[in-house]
This record gives structure tokens, sequence and C-alpha cells, in this order.
């Protein structure tokens, strides 16, 4: 099959609603959205108060926290395999070859993505909002959700950035998941079993929906970027 035949095909899955092709879909979506809902509010949390906080190791933390985004996700898929194996510490849960079990090894992805990018935008926002909030006499909880509400696009990134890498990672979802049809198989997944087989037509079509899934996702924050620019010139 040529590269314009493939293409046709892919369009043709797409359009058609293939049910085997959007299950994938929906298997991938879903399994990254429970991961970052999960993974979110621990690692804002936490990369709020390593910014704000001084404490003893901070200086290590913090080079472990960007040290993660490192780690290659297949390795992440081995340890977690590991764990979660018959004979494993985790081995009980059952979680091997299931969703549950994608979405431990997306949460952990997802985590010092979340965490790095936190911390950073934290650390780069001015001082006096924090100093105006404490001032007027604001609890901690009101501090941080005043901060965090300044830093806000910098978190929404963080969240975008994490859902692009989990979506689009193979190795752990490969691992822990199992590749199972209609169960575990995930976009990534999907594409690298039909390219080996020599099958491009599902891949490329399931390649143009993640395409469409950071266009869109980017496109949303680019707007409500847009939105605030705009009412601040209003001021």
């Amino acid at each position: 099959m040529g590269l314009t035949d493939a293409i046709a095909s892919a369009f043709s899955l797409l359009l058609s609603g293939d049910a085997a092709l959007w299950r994938i879909v929906w298997v991938s979506l879903g399994t990254t959205l429970a991961a970052l809902a999960l993974a979110a509010p621990i690692s804002v949390l936490a990369g709020y108060a390593i910014a704000v906080y001084r404490f003893r190791g901070r200086r290590l933390v913090i080079w472990l926290a960007q040290a993660t985004l490192a780690i290659p996700t297949v390795l992440i898929g081995l340890l977690l395999y590991l764990m979660l194996t018959r004979h494993g510490p985790l081995g009980g849960l059952g979680w091997l070859f299931t969703q549950r079990g994608i979405i431990a090894g997306q949460f952990l992805i997802a985590l010092p993505v979340l965490v790095a990018f936190t911390l950073a935008a934290v650390q780069s926002a001015d001082p006096r909002y924090a100093e105006t909030a404490i001032a007027h006499g604001a609890s901690r909880w009101r501090v941080m959700a005043t901060l965090l509400y300044e830093v806000r696009f910098g978190v929404m990134a963080a969240v975008i950035t994490g859902f692009g890498r989990v979506i689009s990672e193979v190795g752990c979802a490969l691992m822990v998941g199992g590749n199972i049809a209609g169960e575990t198989r995930t976009m990534t997944t999907a594409i690298a079993l039909e390219t080996s087989k020599g099958e491009f037509a599902q891949g490329i079509a399931l390649g143009m929906v993640l395409i469409v899934f950071a266009l869109l996702m980017n496109g949303a924050l680019m707007l409500l970027q847009g939105d605030a620019h705009a009412a601040r010139g209003r001021i």
C-alpha cells in the first residue's frame, strides 16, 4: 500500500466511525485524563510547596524533580511491571495488563512533569502577590490560591505538557497494559503494532487523532491567554 492509499484509507476509517479504532481512542483518552486528574492536585501542591517553603534538602528535591523528567518511560514501565507482576510487592492488586495499571504508569510519568512546571511557574511569579495577600491577613491557603491563580497559565501549560507526554508515550503502556485489543490497546501501542505488521492505515488515522488532540489543547490555552490579555488591556 502506497502513502496516498494509506492516507485515504486512514480518512475512511475515521469518517466511517470504525468501532475498533474509536475504542482505541477512548481507551487512550480515558486513561490519560484519569491519570492527570489524579496527578494534577498532588503535583500542583508539591510544586507550590517546593517553590515557596525553605527546608533542608530543598535543592536536592528541586534537582530530583527536574532530573526525573529525563527518565525514559520504558524504564518506568519496567519498574512498574516488576512491582505489579504476580510475585511483585503490588501483585495482589491485579492491575497488570489492565487499564488501572496503565493509569498507574501514566500517573508516574505525569507527576514529575507537573511538579517541575508548577515549580518553575511559581518561582517566576512576582513575590508582591503573596506579600500583598499576607499584608491583608490572608491565610496560607488563601495566599496559595492567590499565587496559583496568578500563575494559572503556567499551571495550565504544565497540565497540557503532561497530557502530551502521557498520551504519546508507548513504552510504559505496552509493558504494563499488554496491548490487549479492546481493553488496554492505546493509540501509541496500536500504531506500533500496526506498523510492525505493515498496516499503515490505522496507524496514520490514530496519528491524526493525536495531532488533533495536541492542536485542541494548545489552542484552548492560547484562547484563554488571549482573553486574559484582552481583559487586562481594558482595565
